[in-house]
């Protein structure tokens, strides 16, 4: 595994956050269908709805 740089002016954060029982559960059954299958999970069209929403990016002055 490689170090990241950061670049001058711009600082990286990892906003790590429990999860719930519900998603560990959905990352089993991904892992699951993957060992099975070798493919992707296909997800349903609400699940990229439920991620968290980005930061709005400040602009580098």
């Amino acid at each position: 595994m490689g170090h990241i740089k950061e670049p001058q002016g711009v600082d990286f954060f990892v906003d790590s956050r429990p999860l719930t029982q519900e998603e560990k559960q959905q990352i089993s059954d991904a892992i699951a269908y993957y060992k099975r299958t070798g493919r992707k999970m296909p997800t349903s069209k609400n699940a990229s709805s439920k991620r968290i929403p980005r930061k709005k990016k400040t602009p580098i002055v």
